[in-house]
Order: C-alpha cells, then structure tokens, then sequence
C-alpha cells in the first residue's frame, strides 16, 4: 500500500481540502487511492490477458469463417443447428452425451483454474502455440464445410437431399476432415489460456472425436454410396500416413 505524501508539522491545526470544493488529487490523499485503484486493475487485467487473447482469437476466427461458409454454402449452418432429428444413431447418443458437458466445462476450468483459484499454469509460450493449432484447426473445419455441403451435426444419409460422397479439398488428404480440425481445436483453448484442466479436458474432447471418427467411418461404409471409392483413394482417417 502506498504511503500518503508527508505534510509539515505545525502548532496550528491544519485544515483539509473539501474534496467537493474542486480538489486536485495531488492535493489529497485520493490521489494514491486513484493510484492504487489503477494499479489494482492492472493486475486483474494482466490476469486476464491470455483469456482476452483466447476469446479474441476464437471469435476473429470463427467470425470469418462463418462468413465464408454462409457465402459458400448458405444452408449449411442452418442443417447443422438442426441435429435434433428423428433418428439419432446411438453411438451419436453417447457422443452428444459426453461431449456437450466437457464442451461446457472447458470454459468454465479455464476460467477457475487460470484466473480465480490458479491450480495450474502453463508457459506463456504456450499461446502460440495454441493460437497456431487453433487456426489450423478452424481452416480445415471451415475448407470442410466449404466443399461439403452435407457436413451436418450428427451422423445420417441425407437421402432427402441426394447425400453423395464428397471427395474434394480436405477431404482428398483424410476422410473427417472437421474432426481433425476439432481433435486440433479442443486442446488448444487450454494451451493458449494457460490452464492444464482446460487443457486436460479439451485432450478429452479429442479422445470423444477419435471415437467418433471410428464409428461414423464404419457407418458411411456400409450405407453411403461412394464412400467405398472415397477410402480407396483417401486412406487415412485422421493422421495421414498413421491412421
């Protein structure tokens, strides 16, 4: 706490400023309160930092691809709001029902772990590379959607709408192109605000998507036409040259 400025010592009783009678801070000791104040903010600010950093990131990102993808593909996000349908296959059940809590939660860690209680903390290095996985990971999602206009929320044969195989742009390099983008996403929220929690459970999320991927590519096998030629010439599912 700081100091207030010495006064001179005098028999005579010394009057104080009114602060209501146009008072400089200067002249009081509500300047080093208003010093003090500033201060204090700094460090709440500077707290924060990294989640300024993450938040910015995350919407300037999403923003544009948003864009793209409506420009592209306007029915897209639309079909993709609407996973709600009259089938939902049970691996999807499973995965809705584990993945929208830790969707949830990571958030919520990061923010009790990096900023209000501080269990954990990661290098400041760690920001780029979060902000480098998370832009690679928001450029496959949105390349995904760009060529692909059946890239719905759940796992279903468009047959009302003439589902074909797609085997253009991402999808030439590995055959769920998205969840690659969201297996790169997910752990890249803790990296860049610093929280190993958020970062563990971001790690989480990316287990759920491998599942997924999985079960999604065993189901388009059996029933999409196409998709059999798709495999032949894309042989990876997530890791080109691994799996």
């Amino acid at each position: 706490m700081y100091p207030y400025p010495s006064r001179p010592q005098s028999n005579e009783k010394q009057s104080l400023p009114d602060p209501n009678c146009g008072a400089s801070p200067e002249s009081s000791g509500s300047f080093w309160r208003w010093v003090h104040m500033s201060q204090s903010c700094s460090l709440v600010l500077a707290g924060w930092l990294r989640g300024w950093i993450c938040v910015i990131a995350i919407l300037t990102m999403y923003g544009f691809s948003i864009v793209l993808v409506q420009l592209k593909n306007p029915g897209l996000l639309a079909a993709r709001a609407t996973w709600r349908h009259q089938y939902i296959r049970p691996f999807d059940r499973v995965f809705i029902a584990f993945c929208l809590p830790l969707y949830f939660a990571l958030p919520i860690a990061a923010g009790l772990d990096a900023v209000r209680f501080r269990w954990s903390s990661l290098p400041f290095a760690t920001v780029y590379v979060g902000l480098a996985l998370l832009a690679l990971g928001i450029m496959l999602v949105a390349w995904a959607k760009l060529v692909n206009p059946f890239a719905e929320s759940t796992v279903r044969i468009q047959t009302e709408r003439h589902h074909t195989t797609v085997t253009a742009g991402p999808y030439r390099i590995v055959r769920p192109p998205i969840y690659v983008g969201a297996i790169l996403m997910f752990p890249a929220t803790g990296l860049i605000v610093g929280s190993l929690w958020a970062l563990v459970i971001g790690l989480l999320l990316a287990v759920l998507f491998v599942w997924r991927t999985a079960m999604e590519d065993r189901t388009l096998r059996r029933e999409l036409t196409g998709y059999e030629a798709l495999v032949a010439v894309t042989r990876y599912r997530l890791l080109p040259g691994v799996w």
